[in-house]
């Protein structure tokens, strides 16, 4: 592995998808895949590809025919997840209130992440739960209110490594029993210390009832934590002191939250703009990453193409697992009872919050349209008209789940 400071983005000419067929057949010689990895590999292959069907159309003005394929719809393809982002973001744009809104970001400690990698379903739901349960129970006890906090888990950092944490987006204020709204300062919320320690107990104590009630796996180099001793230590050695939580600042409005959310919810490990050079002859491909121990500097990390493969597959999350969720006044049960109970008790904002539009970037505007407004044969505006649907190529059984599998 090679880093090299002073590479800054580009738009490159390699997407993950062309690394991952690199890599695939030389990391799937050493490793078993479970069927649910395979799937999203393949989809991510698969996408916009002939593989998966299309539509044809052609340009009114001149008659030049484009083909535009299917893309996959699977969340972990970073080829679709601009698209889905707006999407989500018109989606709950019922829910947003004039209020300001924290972002809070809950990290755990990386003597933890073995153990994550082997137990991904219970070490998730357990970080959620846990870092939803302290933000509540400090507005309980400061406010005597229930917030709205909505959480996205994250696993990887920019080199791709395990860096498992949840970015918290919460309300300034929250919604009492007798129905008035309880305000915060404008630019404070919690004590981040103290928000720190709640969070390290709770998620402490949930290990340890996951291994009493034998819900933990402790396999290969692993396997030495497995005894109730060994445990104890580890857990030990995790909170030796306290986990880390970062407050941001708050932000400039509330119709800048769903713009911001509709990035972070929708983020993968890596997107196809990092990716700076793949190398076939020597299977290695180079990409762009912040180094944030380093002022974040965009460097240039190069690594094999089956290592890439690896560290990508470490970040699929387990089938079905929800990893956008609502907590407080925001939970799905009820919701809009209490979105209309808190939208009583405030003032009504001073203009309309309309959503912020759709990055406009050629690269990202590409993503949502496919077909360009210019045909580019004739280069005059164009009208383009459907000709047919193309099926796709084959419907083989791992094929055909990948292009469903979606979230």
């Amino acid at each position: 592995m090679r880093s090299q400071a002073g590479i800054s983005p580009a738009e490159p000419g390699f997407t993950v998808a062309d690394v991952v067929r690199a890599g695939l057949p030389a990391f799937a010689h050493d490793h078993r895949l479970p069927l649910h990895h395979w799937r999203v590999l393949r989809a991510i292959l698969a996408c916009r590809t002939p593989e998966l069907g299309g539509h044809l159309y052609h340009c009114s003005q001149c008659g030049t025919e484009r083909f535009v394929p299917h893309s996959c719809r699977n969340r972990h393809c970073p080829t679709c997840q601009g698209a889905n982002g707006y999407a989500w973001m018109q989606a709950q744009a019922d829910s947003l209130l004039p209020v300001p809104y924290f972002h809070i970001v809950f990290t755990l400690p990386h003597v933890l992440n073995p153990l994550l990698r082997q137990n991904p379903q219970s070490g998730y739901d357990l970080l959620f739960s846990t870092a939803s349960a302290t933000l509540l129970a400090f507005g309980r006890q400061e406010f005597h209110a229930q917030l709205g906090i909505t959480m996205v888990l994250h696993t990887w950092s920019q080199s791709l490594g395990d860096h498992y944490h949840v970015h918290a987006i919460v309300t300034g204020g929250g919604l009492r029993e007798d129905g008035s709204w309880a305000r915060t300062p404008p630019h404070w919320l919690f004590p981040v210390h103290a928000l720190s320690a709640m969070f390290r107990g709770k998620f402490r104590a949930g290990l340890q009832q996951l291994y009493r009630e034998g819900k933990l796996q402790f396999h290969g180099r692993q396997a030495v934590h497995g005894t109730p001793v060994a445990f104890a230590g580890l857990l030990r050695d995790a909170t030796r002191k306290n986990f880390v939580v970062f407050a941001k600042r708050p932000f400039a409005g509330p119709r800048t939250v769903l713009a911001y959310l509709s990035r972070y919810t929708h983020r993968i490990g890596i997107t196809n703009r990092r990716i700076l050079a793949l190398d076939t002859a020597k299977n290695t491909v180079s990409f762009d990453y912040k180094d944030y121990a380093d002022r974040a500097r965009h460097k240039r990390m190069t690594l094999s193409c089956a290592e890439f493969v690896r560290r990508l597959q470490s970040h699929i999350l387990p089938e079905r697992f929800v990893k956008i969720r609502h907590f407080g006044l925001l939970a799905n049960r009820n919701r809009h009872t209490r979105i209309d109970q808190a939208r009583a008790a405030l003032p009504p904002p001073a203009e309309p919050q309309a959503l912020p539009c759709a990055d406009s970037s050629p690269s990202k505007s590409d993503e949502h349209s496919p077909l360009p407004t210019l045909c580019p044969h004739c280069h005059r505006p164009a009208d383009w008209v459907l000709v047919r649907c193309i099926p796709p190529l084959h419907r083989s059984p791992v094929c055909t789940v990948a292009y469903l599998d979606s979230s």
